[in-house]
């Protein structure tokens, strides 16, 4: 009988496994931005710790912060399709582009920001399932600045197959991973850092506690999803209902002004003059 796994592709199981084991974060930072490995001299996470009310917390944040060198980098896991996802990416990455310049320093002390989206729904066209938005010249796809850098994971879009020569899609393919037999096919690409990955994942499914706090945020999550679908439902409906008394309102108006319309045509062919009209009106 296959065994119940959590998955990865919870943020509170997302950030557990790599807050807890830095080669794994290593490895992933290197294969999502594509920096070898032994070009990376440190990885500090600036937010490791996850607050206890986010497990059950509606409209909780859950992401990582973290500097890469020189960089300054945020990795965050996206399940449901929200309209404003864009730009909230974009006011995150202003965030924290901007998050470490003091009153006096000069601009060019800002440093290299990405942000990695690792989304459960599709966002673009085409096939391809990794998109990198940066900041360009039209027309000419000259590079304004290399500061900024956005990425987009688009898990949906991934093969079942684990690829072992695409380091990054093998590590999405480990977070997609929803089942033993998932991730048994990753085991078997003989990766040391991803039978690691495995592992981990195997003891944090067998740790009580943990699955537990699993179940609180899934369900935190899913009490979110509901709460925003009735919230545009009713949005919906009033906007029908106010339309629909405005409507009335409107016709009553119209009906109101085609009347006079017609007893100022008659009062003009009685041969009343625009004086009198206005003064009869006004009674």
């Amino acid at each position: 009988m296959a065994r119940d796994v959590v998955s990865a592709k919870l943020d509170i199981i997302f950030k557990k496994i790599f807050s807890e084991n830095k080669d794994m974060l290593e490895s992933f930072i290197s294969s999502m931005l594509d920096i070898p490995l032994d070009k990376i001299k440190e990885i500090t996470l600036t937010n490791p710790e996850i607050p206890p009310e986010s497990y059950s917390g509606k409209f909780s944040r859950l992401d990582m912060t973290m500097k890469v060198d020189n960089r300054l980098v945020n990795v965050e896991i996206q399940i449901k399709n929200d309209n404003d996802f864009r730009d909230r990416t974009l006011f995150y990455w202003a965030k924290l582009y901007t998050s470490e310049l003091k009153s006096g320093d000069d601009y060019g002390e800002l440093k290299q920001t990405i942000t990695i989206n690792i989304i459960n729904f599709n966002m673009f066209g085409g096939n391809d399932f990794h998109t990198e938005v940066a900041a360009m010249i039209k027309g000419t796809n000259e590079v304004f600045s290399d500061k900024m850098s956005i990425h987009f994971c688009e898990l949906k879009k991934l093969s079942k197959k684990p690829n072992p020569d695409n380091s990054r899609e093998l590590w999405l393919q480990f977070i997609n991973a929803d089942s033993e037999e998932d991730l048994e096919m990753i085991n078997q690409t003989n990766i040391p850092i991803m039978q690691k990955a495995v592992r981990v994942i195997y003891d944090m499914s067998e740790n009580t506690r943990i699955k537990e706090e699993a179940r609180l945020r899934e369900k935190a999550l899913h009490d979110e999803a509901s709460a925003l679908k009735q919230a545009k439902n009713e949005g919906r409906e009033e906007g029908r209902a106010e339309g629909r008394a405005e409507g009335r309102a409107e016709g009553r108006a119209e009906g109101r002004e085609e009347g006079i319309a017609a007893v100022v045509v008659k009062m003009k062919a009685a041969g009343l003059s625009e004086s009198e009209i206005q003064r009869i009106l006004n009674l």
